[in-house]
């Protein structure tokens, strides 16, 4: 992993992670697959995390696919990733979707600072943060129909409460190119930013500041709104705030707002 993902723990609890094949654009290739899987692992065990700021050193968040590795005589059933793409060998998805939907099932929130280009596999590990922040010139495309592929880093999983299903349609079929000024209107991004980086530290600050126990359960609601009932909602809702309410951390929050002081939380 070290060589393709750093992870730097930072004051607060904030997990600085950054994808370092900075000379091929953070493109992905077997070793950076890999390092994506292992960062999400490592995370998953890290005590005291509160929030993630995930992104790209160099020119480039993620150039998709590193393109070599669609060469050779592997079997047409075989990931790039390693395994089949049909074998669920991380819980309910493969080695690729795990690249993605792995930051989704992390604990915690995820930043994604986006900048340079975030193509193919790159707009589905950037889809999988629970938060987008892009530069304006920032160039975007769900590029496998390009290579005659369909999209299956997640990205389908994703983009269902993010993006309309009519724009999603088209952006899939044609492979269209749109800037981070243009993700922002259709909905692949939620902020945009000259430093995408420093804003999502900021705003990781704001989120590593607030009861770790009540963010932690506000994503496991938000987790669920692509495909729960209401009633599953509402009942999680409630089981939710019964694990948070009264507990030292919540009365910590309305103390510390109070007096006007940082607070202090305990994991």
């Amino acid at each position: 992993m070290k060589d393709r993902i750093s992870i730097t723990l930072l004051e607060g609890g904030i997990a600085d992670v950054r994808l370092i094949r900075a000379d091929k654009m953070n493109a992905l290739d077997t070793a950076m697959w890999e390092g994506l899987a292992e960062a999400v692992d490592q995370l998953k065990a890290t005590t005291g995390l509160r929030v993630v700021v995930l992104s790209g050193e160099g020119r480039a968040f993620c150039a998709g696919l590193d393109l070599s590795s669609l060469g050779g005589d592997r079997d047409p059933g075989a990931s790039s990733a390693g395994g089949g793409l049909a074998e669920r060998t991380k819980g309910i998805a493969n080695n690729a979707q795990y690249a993605a939907w792995g930051w989704r099932e992390l604990p915690v929130p995820v930043i994604a600072a986006v900048h340079g280009v975030a193509f193919g596999a790159g707009s589905q590990i950037m889809a999988a943060a629970d938060i987008r922040i892009v530069h304006p010139d920032t160039r975007i495309a769900i590029m496998e129909m390009r290579w005659g592929l369909v999209p299956d880093v997640a990205g389908m999983a994703l983009w269902r409460t993010q993006v309309a299903d009519d724009v999603l349609r088209e952006m899939i079929y044609t492979n269209r190119e749109f800037t981070g000024s243009d993700a922002k209107l259709l909905g692949f991004a939620t902020h945009v930013s000259d430093d995408p980086l420093a804003k999502a530290m900021e705003l990781a600050a704001v989120i590593a500041d607030k009861n770790p126990h009540a963010i932690r359960g506000a994503k496991r609601l938000c987790n669920m709104l692509g495909d729960a009932s209401d009633a599953e909602i509402l009942q999680a809702e409630s089981d939710e705030q019964v694990k948070v309410i009264r507990t030292p951390n919540q009365i910590e929050a309305v103390m510390a707002h109070m007096q006007k002081r940082k607070p202090n939380f305990v994991d």
